[in-house]
């Protein structure tokens, strides 16, 4: 795939992020391989699609007003860098939140196939109040 095919792949995704659940889940079996693995964050690998579709599911469930803004892509042969922010409202304690999230995806076939993603955990924790934040020194 040329650089502008990978981009437009990457663009397409986030496009249909944003518009919920619904076609969030649908378009991970077209844009998706059926092997696709996750590199999360979390420290667990999501194997399939099927488990990639129930992740998406959740975030949806605990978010269920998540918006995202993609805000760089960057492509490198069979690889793009995508860095992007999303803002929602947590169902469990009805904080809004914004998180910056970056992720490499592997490309082959015209599907991502493989994922590492990394994100601000403690910033994220911080606003649900789960983790303190550190008073500003006057």
């Amino acid at each position: 795939m040329s650089v502008e095919e990978i981009k437009a792949l990457a663009r397409r995704w986030f496009k249909e992020l944003d518009k919920g659940r619904a076609a969030a889940v649908a378009v991970i079996d077209e844009l998706c391989a059926t092997d696709f693995v996750r590199h999360c964050a979390r420290g667990k690998d999501m194997l399939g699609i099927k488990n990639y579709k129930q992740d998406m599911s959740e975030l949806f469930s605990a978010f269920p007003d998540v918006h995202f803004t993609l805000d760089d892509i960057v492509v490198e042969g069979d690889k793009v860098a995508i860095r992007y922010t999303w803002t929602g409202t947590d169902k469990a304690t009805n904080k809004k939140v914004a998180m910056w999230e970056i992720e490499i995806d592997r490309i082959a076939g015209g599907k991502f196939v493989e994922c590492w993603e990394r994100y601000d955990t403690l910033g994220l924790m911080q606003q649900l109040g789960a983790v303190p934040t550190p008073k500003k020194e006057k």
